[in-house]
């Protein structure tokens, strides 16, 4: 080769000369906690944590587009983000990294073998002022770890590709519409499931060269296989594990979808989590082996919050009634209700987040609380199959029905609300018309930059 001719080959392949493109970092980090501690997501507990079945994970995943905008995807192992715990992690990643609330996305998996985090779900235990304490002092360190893994994943910016696809898993079930929970074998067996279910498996893949970097996936189902006392990620814990096992050094993060009213049935086994998560993990491997679509290095994010209206609470006699038995999560509920009330300090409406990426042709929304199928299905019609809903993200404070379930009623309705310590028996009415024309609106403004 000439001289003329290196010099052209070396200038051509400077990188100052070569177009920008992604940038990616990832991150992980061990956040079970080390103590005996109250346990996340099911009111019938009795006791705290006796142990760990695999670890609990907090993990990050920061993108930069080729004009040096970034967003990071959070994932954790949490039934999920306290309204605390959101608002001071959007306030201390502000200041450690400069990054506005609309640039983080914070995955919970809802894994219901996870800890009580602070200012969530206290009515529904038997609380203490030490068990509290406990639990105050575990969120410190989550907070911590989580601003640590996030600045690790920024300071791992490389150039990347970032591609996208779909796959399937089914089973999911919704578990409004099937019950007795018995007979789900036999349903299963005679083709004979009821009810609507997102069944897509969406994953987002970063990749190093030819090397996997870090896999995004999702599916719509509670993590609620588990009921034991020992620390889990659930089925999706067991995917992450899969995948980063079969790809050594790469990152897996779990972002849930529109899950609220599908269960993984039958339930209540170790080896059936492990069996789901391998099925997941299966359908996530097939879509890293088909023609995925290839992400243009362009990055979009809103944010919008939403002011969701509280229906009524029950009358005044029956919150005197059940706030005589402190002994019952009911009546410790009641009995704040009713402080609230007499102190004018009962609030009307809440401050709901809904967020919208746009990575470069992927539509990505994700919805905070736990949001029934519906909505999926619903915002998939509407702006394209290949959207991407993430649910259980940033704040999960209450269930999300639709006009549908709402009307309904049973758990997911209307009992619930309660259960989260709002102040109201369920939203009003109009819950899903708000959800929806802001949902509308944030897609909207997202396409118009």
């Amino acid at each position: 080769m000439t001289s003329l001719r290196l010099l052209l080959v070396l200038l051509l392949c400077s990188p100052s000369l070569i177009a920008a493109g992604w940038k990616a970092g990832a991150a992980k980090v061990d956040i079970t906690p080390r103590k005996p501690i109250w346990m996340a997501g099911y009111g019938g507990r009795t006791a705290p944590s006796d142990g760990v079945l695999h670890p609990l994970w907090a993990k990050a995943l920061a993108l930069e587009d080729a004009q040096g905008r970034r967003a990071v995807i959070i994932a954790t192992d949490t039934l999920g983000m306290t309204a605390s715990l959101y608002a001071s992690l959007k306030t201390k990643l502000a200041k450690a990294h400069n990054l506005q609330p609309a640039q983080i996305m914070i995955n919970a998996s809802h894994t219901h073998t996870g800890p009580v985090l602070r200012g969530g779900l206290y009515d529904i235990y038997p609380l203490n002022a030490e068990r509290i304490k406990r639990i105050e002092e575990y969120s410190a360190r989550l907070e911590t770890e989580i601003l640590n893994v996030t600045g690790a994943a920024l300071k791992n910016l490389a150039p990347a590709t970032l591609k996208h696809g779909i796959g399937i898993s089914r089973f999911g079930v919704n578990r409004r519409e099937n019950k007795p929970y018995g007979d789900i074998p036999k349903l299963i067996a005679a083709n004979a499931l009821k009810g609507p279910v997102d069944h897509d498996v969406p994953v987002l893949a970063v990749y190093d060269g030819l090397k996997l970097k870090a896999v995004v996936f999702g599916y719509a189902c509670h993590s609620t296989t588990l009921s034991f006392q020992k620390f889990s990620g659930d089925f999706a814990g067991f995917t992450q594990i899969a995948l980063e096992k079969s790809h050594p050094g790469a990152v897996a993060l779990f972002s849930p979808g529109c899950g609220a009213d599908i269960n993984p049935l039958p339930r209540r086994e170790v080896s059936l989590a492990e069996r789901y998560g391998h099925m997941l993990a299966a359908a996530v491997e097939e879509v890293l082996l088909q023609k995925m679509d290839s992400l243009k290095p362009t990055l979009t994010t809103r944010l919008k919050t939403v002011p969701l209206e509280y229906g009524a609470l029950p009358p005044d006699e029956a919150l005197a009634a059940a706030a005589k038995n402190p002994n019952n999560y009911r009546g410790r509920w009641a009995a704040r209700m009713i402080q609230l009330k007499t102190t004018g300090k009962l609030p009307k409406t809440y401050p709901y987040p809904l967020q919208c990426w746009r990575v470069g042709d992927l539509l990505w929304l994700s919805m905070g609380g736990e949001v029934v199928v519906d909505y999926s299905l619903q915002f998939k019609k509407s702006f394209g199959p290949r959207m991407w809903v993430t649910s259980y993200a940033n704040d999960v404070m209450a269930y999300i029905p639709t006009f549908r379930v709402l009307q309904e009623g049973g758990y997911e309705g209307q009992s619930s609300m309660a259960v989260y310590g709002l102040p109201a028996d369920r939203w009003k009415e109009n819950v899903e018309k708000l959800v929806t024309q802001a949902a509308n609106q944030l897609v909207k403004e997202t396409d118009s930059e």
